[in-house]
């Protein structure tokens, strides 16, 4: 065979410098979400090593929960009820002197953590919960403390922490979608940005559900069709996809809105199951009471039992929990809604070997004042302003070690004080104990590798059993 004639430097030049630019040409369409680079999103991955929990449930409690009455004892606002506190409160409203807690705060189990008396049925679980007391945020708003704790970003849209989870993991139920938020009686602020994919797959996105009714053709909107047949459903979704392959070459936004429509074809079954309470024993009914907390509470458990990744339960639409007025009354109210149907999880999870390999988050976006908020007038108003400097919230189940507090705010609740603690931390400790590394976790969009944790995130090792 003779040799192949070489090719001047010029010819050389001129005939791979296409090749060359089709190569930069798929780096840009992939970072423009044109050019699929990951195959199916939805697909199980192995974690990047081996976690403590594989589901994720968020138990949001909507509008900045006053930690001071719930989680983080403050005697020292007893002393100075009605006077001045001894510290600058740099605050969104005005606010007056200090308000101690109306609120009883006990001991319990044989770590001896302390929960109010708003909590004490939660309680019982003290040695299976660690609370952290020394969280903050970066502003004092509810928009942007929402997509703080949700996205992990106040200002940009962001994927949410749900969407990351299928992201680095993927689903175990292809029936049923991978990441759900269960939010009774209409949206909470910022609606389904709670819940986004971002620049992520469009097929990780959340799929709400409106908790508060209780058939699933009014939980889960358009569930069947009244005009075609299921056989006449296969059909129309097998010409979507000839269709789709006739175009040639991939659209991930179509891909994804083709497999939003196959999922809705698969759930008409799937989901009518999952979401039916009657084969339920009256035990465990009962146990959970018949609430719409403690409906949403059991189908979550139900889900998690078929497969769903992450499960999120919002307390209410717009912010239940942002107690400007009254505090005392409201509060007790609340509280009163999610204690009982929130222990009857733990417990249940516990007894069905659940809760070993699932993670629970409970908390809001921020915290609340130490000091009585004051009107427009100058009057008290019994309520506690936002707060952002700090707050608590706190985990349950899979590789937390229980029974612990981390960190602390100042003598009043009103600064983190001792180990502050960013939602970054808060999201590289919960990716951790799910087996994912936060630095690793990436996903490259308009030129740069994105992080949930962005650039900043370290893994809390003291809450880590």
């Amino acid at each position: 065979m003779p040799p192949l004639p070489l090719l001047p430097r010029r010819d050389l030049l001129a005939r791979s410098g296409c090749g060359l630019g089709l190569l930069g040409l798929a780096g840009l369409l992939a970072d423009a979400g044109e050019l699929s680079t990951d195959g199916d999103p939805l697909a199980v991955k192995a974690p990047h090593f081996r976690p403590r929990a594989t589901r994720l449930v968020h138990v949001f409690l909507n509008g900045g929960p006053s930690h001071v009455d719930t989680l983080d004892p403050k005697p020292a606002l007893a002393r100075y009820a009605g006077q001045p506190l001894p510290l600058s409160l740099t605050t969104e409203r005005k606010t007056g002197t200090a308000l101690p807690s109306p609120f009883a705060f006990r001991r319990h189990g044989e770590s001896g953590l302390e929960f109010s008396e708003l909590f004490a049925r939660t309680a019982l679980h003290a040695d299976r919960i660690a609370v952290i007391r020394s969280m903050f945020a970066q502003v004092p708003n509810h928009e942007p403390s929402l997509m703080l704790m949700n996205c992990g970003d106040s200002v940009q849209p962001r994927p949410s922490v749900g969407s990351w989870l299928l992201y680095g993991l993927g689903t175990e139920n292809r029936n049923l979608p991978g990441f759900i938020a269960m939010c009774p009686g209409g949206l909470p602020v910022k609606g389904p940005d709670n819940w986004q994919a971002g620049f992520l797959p469009g097929s990780l996105q959340g799929t709400a559900i409106d908790s508060r009714h209780t058939t699933v053709e009014r939980l889960i909107e358009n569930i069947s069709s009244p005009h075609a047949a299921p056989t006449t459903q296969r059909r129309q979704l097998d010409l979507l996809r000839r269709l789709e392959g006739a175009r040639g070459g991939a659209d991930p936004r179509l891909e994804a809105r083709i497999g939003s429509f196959e999922l809705a074809f698969r759930m008409q079954t799937e989901a009518a199951e999952a979401f039916e309470l009657a084969g339920e024993t009256a035990e465990t009914r009962a146990l959970y009471g018949d609430t719409v907390h403690g409906r949403q509470m059991l189908v979550a458990r139900r889900l998690l039992e078929r497969g769903v990744r992450s499960v999120q339960l919002w307390h209410g639409a717009g912010q239940p929990w942002d107690n400007h007025e009254q505090i005392e009354p409201n509060l007790r109210r609340l509280c009163g809604e999610i204690d009982g149907p929130l222990s009857a999880f733990l417990t249940d999870l516990g007894r069905r070997g659940l809760l070993d390999d699932t993670l629970v988050l409970v908390g809001g976006e921020f915290g609340r004042t130490p000091a009585v908020e004051l009107g427009g007038d100058g009057a008290a108003k019994a309520g506690r302003d936002h707060n952002h400097y700090g707050f608590s919230v706190f985990l349950a189940g899979g590789g937390i070690r229980g029974g612990t507090v981390h960190g602390a705010t100042d003598d009043f609740g009103f600064r983190a004080a001792v180990d502050p603690v960013s939602v970054h931390d808060l999201h590289a400790t919960m990716l951790h104990l799910l087996g994912l590394d936060h630095k690793r976790l990436t996903y490259r969009y308009a030129g740069r590798d994105f992080r949930l944790t962005d650039v900043h995130g370290r893994i809390l090792a003291g809450l880590v059993a």
